[in-house]
């Protein structure tokens, strides 16, 4: 029988993902995964240009917006849900499109995820105690001391993620990136990514214009209204925490907003830099015609 076939769309923030995704489902009759671990939370609409209500009628995705920010929803609960709902569909669909930014949760889908041993509850909670004491710049300067690879892939913004690094690295005296990919998962799929690239300054120039349209469509309000959950791993994102800082009086709103612009274009670049590893994909442009998409995966 042949082999069922997981297309992987990614790309920058703010490319046109979504744009080709719905495009490519549509010709092909499929379904949409979304690996965009922000679009999970059906508080964060604004912040995180979910598909508009069109393009979730057009076709069905899976994942957007299906829980809360108060709910924990780990990479590894991602990974089972999303296996499980691929094996169903599979069985109605001969093809598949997973697209999204968020590049540890599709790598978890599409090479399985990597073994970590448990930790000392003691020493995360001493690093969150550290975190609180003296801010983010500290644990990150340990970071970049005990695993300098990891420290130059990670978003370093994300304390939760700096804690988890370094947790492994302190109990287990090894890096955290030396427990990255020991293994793959032995899939039932063939797997063809599709990367969308473009000119830098085209993009940026994009993402700047994205976040002015964020600002009219009311982000201010909505980061309001999450205010209480700050510290939510799910609200440690761009266009929520500069705005958290505005509230609190520690910059201006001109200030929180050239912040999102700018951290929004940092995290861009370190999806290029993540989406670099995928040697074998395809790379298109956001103009690339439907028909040369569908010669290039056939």
């Amino acid at each position: 029988m042949k082999k069922k076939t997981l297309i992987y769309i990614t790309g920058a923030t703010g490319i046109g993902k979504t744009k080709v995704s719905i495009l490519l489902a549509n010709k092909l009759n499929s379904e949409i995964i979304s690996s965009d671990s922000r679009q999970f939370y059906k508080e964060m609409t604004v912040g995180t240009s979910v598909p508009s209500a069109n393009d979730l009628k057009t076709v069905k995705h899976h994942f957007i917006q299906h829980m809360s920010v108060v709910e924990d929803y780990s990479i590894g609960n991602y990974e089972k849900d999303c296996i499980k709902i691929i094996n169903e569909k599979f069985k109605i669909h001969d093809l598949l499109i997973m697209t999204g930014g968020s590049g540890m949760y599709a790598d978890s889908v599409l090479y399985g995820l990597d073994e970590f041993p448990n930790i000392n509850k003691k020493i995360r909670n001493n690093l969150i105690s550290l975190f609180r004491k003296k801010g983010i710049g500290c644990l990150q300067e340990k970071l970049k001391e005990k695993d300098p690879i990891y420290y130059r892939k990670i978003d370093l913004n994300n304390h939760q993620r700096i804690i988890r690094a370094l947790e492994v690295c302190i109990f287990t005296g090894k890096t955290y990136s030396s427990f990255l990919k020991k293994r793959k998962a032995n899939r039932i799929f063939n797997i063809k990514i599709l990367i969308i690239e473009e000119d830098r300054n085209k993009l940026y120039k994009k993402i700047n214009n994205r976040v002015d349209l964020m600002i009219k469509n009311g982000l201010e309000k909505e980061a309001k209204s999450l205010i209480k959950y700050r510290d939510k791993n799910s609200l440690q994102t761009v266009g929520y925490k500069e705005f958290f800082d505005f509230f609190n009086g520690n910059i201006t709103k001109d200030e929180a907003i050239l912040k999102i612009k700018k951290n929004t274009r940092n995290y861009a670049k370190r999806q290029i830099t993540w989406n670099k590893k995928y040697k074998n994909a395809i790379r298109i442009s956001p103009n690339t015609s439907l028909n040369k998409i569908l010669k290039l995966i056939n």
